[in-house]
């Protein structure tokens, strides 16, 4: 349930974000892309996202050991869930929301210039940028996603 509650209250945070005005927006974020979670029981999380909610499984990622460390379902066309297995280092709940962004280098450089704390943009798989934004209270991703992205694939099949 406390998933659940997390859940719909990134997907506000998401329509909020998209959906105020423009004003000092910094060029190139075109909204939500993802939010983050970890969560305990993470085969039962992923089964009830996909099976319960309907939500399709679009990307696994695994690490060297072949352990799955992350999963991504679609929501909508633009908006993923991405989930990962709660930990010690990583407790359940809330972890980040990703923002869709034409440019992470570019989107990187202007919020530094605005006096944020922002990474240098990393590869993180194919076609698939992301700089990490040190916010308030958490984490922001600035996510640059190729068409032959995981992610961006599944934007353009959207049915």
């Amino acid at each position: 349930m406390r998933t659940a509650v997390i859940f719909v209250l990134g997907l506000a945070l998401g329509v909020a974000v998209t959906t105020k005005s423009q004003g000092n927006k910094v060029t190139g974020i075109n909204g939500v892309n993802h939010i983050g979670i970890s969560v305990d029981n993470f085969d039962d999380s992923v089964a009830f996202y996909e099976q319960k909610m309907g939500f399709r499984e679009v990307d696994r990622i695994r690490n060297d050991k072949g352990e799955t460390t992350l999963v991504f379902v679609q929501v909508s066309r633009d908006t993923f869930l991405e989930l990962a297995p709660s930990n010690a280092n990583r407790p359940a709940g809330f972890t980040h929301f990703g923002v869709n962004v034409d440019s992470a280098g570019a989107a990187a450089s202007a919020l530094k210039e605005r006096g944020v704390t922002v990474g240098d943009p990393r590869v993180v798989g194919n076609q698939w940028t992301i700089a990490s934004v040190t916010a308030p209270g958490g984490r922001i991703e600035l996510t640059e996603l190729g068409p032959e992205s995981s992610l961006g694939k599944a934007t353009s099949g959207w049915k």
